[in-house]
């Protein structure tokens, strides 16, 4: 099998592991950057050009956006899924859970627990918006932020206020969310690959940092997920369509609350955490969809056939006058 890793750096850890587990299962694999390539949009023909010549034909495209270059990452994802090559997640999938609002939204529409969380675009209506998500502490977000860039803590209204106003400034999309106190810097990661939870493990903050992002120093130790988060994870996965996730999930009193979902979720915590070759799984995953592709445009295929035929009749010309008198 022929597998494209799109990033935009080869020697990424995550990025190499996935090589190294596709080049042991005997695939070729190669990796672009999603900036180098060129978009042609034409009339039923779609394509993507690589430096000076037509991008090579693979079979599966294994996407690894970047949220700094989401919006063209995410449009050549979509060209390859016009093309018709397999992507291990689509652009659409991937949009949804770097839109930390919207993601909240479709989460909530199928009953799955997130904190409470609030968009507010006024300075007149953060009273209100605190007052809504249990007053400060507050946790005020970047809608497209990522590793924990573009999270902050406010410890009063007045600090809200400020944040807001200044991100507002900027034209930043912000989200008020409840602060857990009883997650105490603590929270779980789960790796959801083919509807599966396949490695886990627990997130603590560093002293002094409320973020259990392991790229803000937290620490990550494997831990056997309870049965209702990972039924969590894999539903809120597929909520959003991903066949790959890190699904982060804080532990309140009621339960499990989805905290964000991770289209590229890196590997390097994880694995050493867990013990468990996530590179190996997603590539393993990934020759079951590719299998499974081609399966189902078989079957679409012979439906198609069977749709040409009555076609073909009806081009005749005494089976179309029959057709036309009886509608008369």
């Amino acid at each position: 099998m022929r597998l494209l890793v799109l990033s935009r750096n080869a020697s990424l850890y995550s990025t190499s592991r996935l090589v190294l587990a596709a080049r042991a299962r005997g695939h070729q694999v190669s990796v672009a950057d999603p900036l180098d390539f060129q978009l042609v949009v034409s009339r039923r023909r779609p394509a993507l050009v690589l430096g000076d010549r037509l991008a090579p034909e693979v079979d599966l495209v294994v996407p690894r956006i970047g949220a700094s270059v989401t919006t063209y990452g995410l449009a050549v994802v979509r060209q390859f899924d016009m093309m018709g090559v397999p992507v291990l997640n689509t652009a659409i999938a991937i949009a949804r859970s770097r839109d930390k609002l919207r993601a909240m939204q479709l989460l909530t529409k199928k009953d799955i627990d997130v904190p409470r969380t609030v968009c507010a675009r006024t300075p007149d209506s953060v009273a209100a918006a605190l007052s809504f998500i249990g007053g400060t502490p507050a946790i005020v977000k970047l809608q497209q932020g990522a590793q924990g860039i573009g999270t902050m803590i406010a410890d009063s209204p007045q600090a809200v206020t400020s944040l807001l106003e200044t991100l507002w400034a900027m034209g930043q999309d912000i989200i008020l969310q409840e602060y857990i106190a009883e997650s105490k810097g603590r929270d779980y990661r789960a790796i959801v690959v083919g509807g599966r939870v396949i490695a886990s493990m627990r997130r603590q903050a560093k002293g002094g940092e409320f973020r259990s992002n392991l790229h803000r120093g937290g620490l990550g130790v494997r831990v056997d997920l309870p049965p209702r988060y990972r039924q969590v994870a894999v539903a809120a996965a597929k909520v959003m369509g991903l066949e790959v996730a890190g699904v982060d999930m804080l532990e309140a009193r009621e339960g499990p609350k989805i905290l964000e979902i991770n289209s590229s979720p890196g590997l390097e915590g994880v694995e050493r955490a867990s013990g468990v070759d996530v590179a190996g799984a997603i590539i393993a995953h990934a020759e079951r969809y590719v299998a499974a592709r081609k399966k189902r445009k078989k079957k679409r295929d012979v439906v198609l056939e069977d749709e040409r035929r009555p076609q073909r009749l009806r081009a005749d010309g005494d089976l179309a006058r029959r057709l036309r008198a009886g509608n008369s």
